[in-house]
């Protein structure tokens, strides 16, 4: 099982290898070599900024055409993290780029009417499953993730909300269809809990 984490010049790239080796997973590459991303097994899209800067950072990589490749007509199983995850939907309010379309939904701003919630949502907080998937089907109850964000996904169908979180009102805290998952939180940063989720992800 080799899993490539796709570095395209923003996100916790260490941190998620470090993880990946504590749950077991030594075959894991950090690489923007399309060659290699083919060559891989399963794939991570991690991210941290904004939304047009990762796209931007994608699309200057040259990587969007192997990406689109392996996990839209391959069908290789990818996890995006923050804003790797916000990259796979189709359009952000954060920025004026499209997305790379992946998933059928939106990254929305948070507008709450509780003043007193500060943005960024910022710290841990428990989520709800709202529907089975390998990813999570282990995680101990109940489930808490740290959380860094302003922006949140909004999936246009129902069925494709894996998690979700409150915080001033319920949020897509986590969306998956077929072979893509994406999960707002930072599982590299959420101790047991996001052992759980890379140790389901490359284990199953």
């Amino acid at each position: 099982m080799k899993v490539a984490i796709i570095n395209y010049g923003l996100g916790n790239l260490g941190s998620v290898k470090n993880m990946l080796k504590k749950v077991g997973c030594t075959n894991v590459i950090i690489t923007n070599n399309p060659d290699e991303i083919e060559q891989a097994d399963k794939l991570i899209l991690p991210g941290v900024g904004a939304f047009d800067q990762g796209m931007q950072c994608l699309a200057d990589s040259g990587l969007i055409p192997t990406l689109n490749k392996v996990v839209l007509h391959d069908k290789k199983p990818v996890l995006g993290i923050c804003l790797g995850a916000q990259l796979m939907t189709k359009s952000s309010e954060e920025g004026v780029l499209p997305g790379l379309g992946w998933f059928d939904a939106e990254v929305k701003k948070f507008n709450l009417d509780d003043k007193k919630l500060k943005i960024p949502h910022m710290g841990w907080n428990e989520v709800h499953a709202e529907k089975s998937h390998l990813t999570i089907n282990d995680l101990e109850k109940p489930t808490r993730f740290y959380f860094v964000h302003s922006y949140y996904m909004q999936a246009n169908n129902a069925n494709d909300v894996l998690l979700t979180c409150n915080y001033g009102k319920s949020f897509c805290a986590a969306i998956q269809h077929e072979n893509m998952t994406g999960m707002q939180f930072h599982p590299e940063k959420s101790h047991k809990f996001g052992m759980s989720v890379f140790a389901s992800f490359t284990n199953k």
